[in-house]
């Protein structure tokens, strides 16, 4: 298995501090695009990257990488879209705050319906449903907290796309 990683690095006050890492799997089902923006997406939304943390340039991410800059720069007009991300010109591109992350109901709705089908293949493993359901929980109140955890260091705001 190929996996290609990507650093990003936030300087501030002549102080360069190692914010977050991925992984691309060149053998995956999904895209190297839908890998990019999923892997943002969870570094967004785990408070990994916080907002107003500036993210690499498309150049630069493509090459640590190994991708075609293109990809990335598809990868970041559908982060921007989403609200993930904004871009100041001249400056660069910057975490937004999780007020500006648009919800995509058809989205939301898939993720249910793996949940569903998750649930269900519990329950065909031959665990009694009142178990899956404990079982499944438990699972979801852990990440919850994992989540939470995370986020508490998040310190919010707003920012300007102008």
């Amino acid at each position: 298995m190929r996996l290609y990683r990507a650093v990003f690095v936030e300087k501030g006050n002549g102080i360069e501090r190692k914010n977050a890492m991925f992984q691309l799997d060149m053998k995956s089902n999904k895209s190297v695009y839908e890998q990019v923006i999923d892997k943002i997406k969870e570094l967004v939304m785990t408070g990994v990257l916080t907002e107003g943390s500036q993210l690499p340039s498309v150049r630069e991410l493509s090459r640590q990488l190994t991708i075609n800059p293109n990809t990335v720069q598809k990868a970041f007009k559908e982060l921007e879209r989403d609200g993930y991300i904004y871009t100041v010109s001249g400056k660069g591109t910057f975490i937004s705050g999780r007020e500006f992350v648009v919800v995509d109901e058809a989205r939301v709705q898939e993720a249910l319906g793996k949940l569903r089908d998750d649930f269900r293949a519990l329950t065909y493993l031959g665990l009694e449903t009142s178990r899956a359901e404990e079982m499944a929980i438990e699972t979801i109140k852990k990440e919850a907290g994992a989540i939470a955890g995370a986020l508490s260091t998040d310190k919010g705001g707003s920012h300007d796309k102008g």
